[in-house]
């Protein structure tokens, strides 16, 4: 027998437990739809077991994982509603395509739940940037983002980007969006009755996306480029009519239920709708508006065209539904209804193309508790860290200012329209962005409060200790959010990994996710929405290169006053202190600084004491609202004196800086301590910032002052180690990434 599961992305196994279930042999379009339905992508079957360890629930969650997006409350009068989202596969054969598209759908995502979207965020990872192919992706997949998040008028507000080999054939695209709801109003993904109507609204439908989930669920291979046309191509503007639609809908009391269609397409959304919902339904493809001829049922059902969205209707509802698509100049039709039997049943010019049980499309996929193995690198590589012979301090800080990874990210952020709405308070460039809470069409849903986000995904350090980076990185963006003055209230991940079949790379997953719960126990940070992508991997040659393990961890805060919010950048006549855990004994693991002088990755993972980590949250939300700092910056890409650069440029100010230090200075100037802040403050609040500090059981150290003059003094235990003018730093640092491109 031919190995007709192959090209559907299922193995022989999972075959044959369908033909057992069914008692017969699956036709073509329910191998397709059950393929997509279970693939990696679609059902999590080998990481849905380790994913219930991560803590979801709050006071303050409305909705946690389950749904499109998670909901948190702001207040009595306003939720939010995001998701973290990849698009790596995609991203990486058609890269403006795979990254606009990343980002209409996971607009989408937060649309489905009846929330307006008024922010994205995208977190981006590419190999060395003297490649070529880099330079081309990097530039491509930024053109994407801009080009769709511009044209749909969403803001994009913040991100990250970072550079390192094993991205190299394998980029990382993560999008993330928020939206804003009135409390009280939340859509879900479900039918309440049969008979009700499902209606397609949106673009037509076309064979871009076919196969798209099985695509995103295998490594890549050298023919990597020839699975083209299984990425879809979107429409921003369609997209934004889409929006104002949907609301429009919303608003009017009009939908039972929506789901967005993306991975599988028609029939991954109608099979959804019928799993939450406990129903079956009929669909009928010939009422499917297309834009293509001869589409077979296969195409029109498993087609992931872009623009899409599936209405759950009452009949009485119906022409108002049809006016308002209508009105917005959108394809509309009913496209099937709900049935009481939990089937699923489509047709297609009379004839029937699929019949198959929901339980078996949704519920039965496969769940796998694969194997793991430590890899043999993790003691050899975590046990040695090289003390770096630095002869020429100047040269070596050049170096890393130069670094793509610390350098100024302004190229690719100033292609973004960020300012569009006019709620972005604090800019891209910051620890976080902060946005204000604003619905213009509807003036009684503002709140004083604002949100404030940040993005963090340290592969590096994860890749040396999977269970104490992922800690690292889920405390470093709730340590951002609390710069601006925010709680950190919740987050969303992107869990990006390798090939989960080897071993190896699932035990990387398994520590790194049990290294996360712990540090969102302990913050009481619940995780309300995600994504998890697997076989970042590209086999060439016979040989495995899998990425680096990193989990994008975006952190959503509230700022009660955003008026109080503060950014990174100094303040003139502030002295500089560096608050925090400052008893740990510093190191150069897995930084930056070790990767730019020595080329290696390498070193103990930097240990985060979760327990001081959640007293400097608390303090830092202490210090803005009641205004006793200015400015606040964590140590980390760089180290000390990078946080401190980064705050004096663009602020016309210089510094000296005064360490008085028993530990080794480049490893206090440049290791990537957690629970570390740089803060501004005025002299007058000095006195009472020390008493605070100590009052939450950290420390404090007064490490220099500001000056109007334009050097940049450095001494260390009394003795000058650097001194430059701060312009000619900065230029370095915002002119290096653009002129590597």
């Amino acid at each position: 027998m031919d190995k007709v599961w192959e090209a559907h992305g299922l193995s022989e196994q999972e075959y044959e437990s369908i033909r057992d279930f069914l008692g017969r042999e699956p036709n073509q379009v329910e191998l397709g739809l059950l393929g997509a339905m279970w693939s990696e992508h679609c059902s999590y079957k080998s990481s849905r077991i380790h994913l219930r360890k991560l803590p979801t629930e709050a006071e303050w969650v409305v909705q946690g994982p389950g749904e499109n997006a998670g909901v948190v409350k702001i207040d009595d009068r306003v939720w939010v509603a995001f998701k973290v989202e990849s698009h790596n596969h995609p991203s990486y054969i058609e890269p403006f395509n795979g990254s606009a598209t990343g980002v209409g759908g996971i607009i989408r995502d937060v649309l489905s739940l009846g929330a307006r979207p008024i922010a994205l965020m995208d977190s981006l990872r590419f190999g060395d940037l003297r490649d070529r192919k880099t330079s081309y992706l990097l530039r491509g997949i930024v053109k994407g983002i801009s080009s769709y998040g511009n044209s749909i008028g969403v803001p994009t507000v913040g991100g990250e980007t970072f550079f390192e080999d094993s991205y190299a054939t394998n980029p990382l695209v993560n999008a993330f969006c928020l939206g804003i709801m009135p409390a009280g109003r939340l859509i879900r993904a479900r039918a309440t009755s049969e008979g009700q109507l499902l209606v397609l609204i949106g673009s037509s439908t076309g064979r871009d996306g076919v196969h798209g989930a099985v695509m995103a669920s295998f490594e890549f291979s050298e023919d990597a480029e020839d699975k083209r046309p299984q990425v879809q191509v979107g429409d921003p503007y369609f997209g934004k009519k889409l929006i104002e639609a949907v609301l429009r809908i919303v608003e009017d009391g009009l939908a039972v239920g929506i789901q967005d269609l993306g991975a599988s397409g028609l029939g991954g959304a109608v099979s959804e709708i019928c799993a939450k919902s406990g129903m079956g339904a009929v669909i009928n493809l010939e009422k499917v508006p297309l834009r293509e001829e001869g589409m077979t049922p296969y195409e029109i059902l498993l087609s992931e065209s872009q623009e899409r969205m599936l209405l759950v209707v009452e009949r009485d509802k119906l022409e108002e539904v049809l006016e308002i698509a209508g009105r917005f100049h959108l394809e509309a039709g009913v496209v099937g209804e709900t049935q009481s039997e939990k089937t699923l049943r489509v047709f297609y010019k009379g004839k029937e193309a699929l019949s198959l049980p929901v339980e078996l499309i949704v519920d039965r996929a496969p769940v796998y508790d694969r194997p793991v193995k430590e890899p043999e690198y993790i003691g050899e590589l975590s046990s040695y860290e090289p003390t770096p012979a630095i002869t020429d301090f100047g040269s070596a800080l050049i170096s890393l200012l130069s670094s793509p990874n610390v350098a100024s990210k302004s190229w690719i952020y100033t292609q973004y329209d960020y300012q569009v709405g006019t709620n972005t308070i604090v800019k891209p460039g910051s620890d976080s962005a902060v946005i204000r809470l604003k619905w213009v069409e509807v003036p009684e849903l503002f709140s004083p409060k604002g949100v404030a986000l940040s993005s963090e995904g340290n592969g590096r350090m994860v890749f040396l200790d999977p269970y104490e980076g992922a800690k690292y990185v889920v405390a470093e963006a709730c340590r951002n959010v609390a710069c601006s003055g925010a709680r950190p209230l919740a987050i969303t991940d992107c869990l990006n990994f390798g090939n989960p079949e080897r071993p190896e790379v699932m035990w990387q997953f398994v520590k790194a996710v049990e290294g996360m719960a712990e540090a969102c126990r302990e913050l009481d940070i619940p995780v309300v929405s995600g994504n998890v992508s697997l076989y970042n991997e590209t086999v060439e040659e016979e040989k495995a290169r899998n990425i680096f393990p990193t989990p994008v961890v975006v952190c959503v805060g509230v700022i009660d006053d955003i008026e109080r919010a503060v950014d990174h950048r100094f303040k003139a006549g502030n002295d500089i202190f560096l608050i925090g855990d400052l008893g740990s004994r510093p190191h150069l693991g897995g930084s930056e600084f070790l990767r730019v002088v020595s080329g290696k990755v390498v070193g103990r993972v930097p240990s985060v004491d979760l327990g001081r980590e959640k007293s400097l949250i608390k303090l830092l939300r202490e210090l803005v609202s009641e205004g006793l700092i200015s400015s606040a910056h964590d140590i980390s890409v760089g180290g000390l004196v990078v946080c401190v650069l980064e705050s004096l440029f663009g602020t016309g100010l210089g510094a000296e800086l005064d360490i008085y230090c028993e530990e080794d200075p480049l490893a206090f100037l440049f290791g990537e301590m957690p629970t570390r802040v740089v803060v501004g403050v005025h002299d007058s609040v000095a006195d009472e910032l020390k008493e605070r500090v100590e009052a939450h059981s950290l420390e404090w150290m007064h490490i220099g002052s500001l000056s109007e003059e334009p050097d940049f003094v450095l001494r260390y235990n009394g003795e000058e180690i650097f001194r430059e003018e701060v312009g000619r730093l900065q230029e370095v640092w915002e002119r290096s990434l653009e002129e590597m491109l």
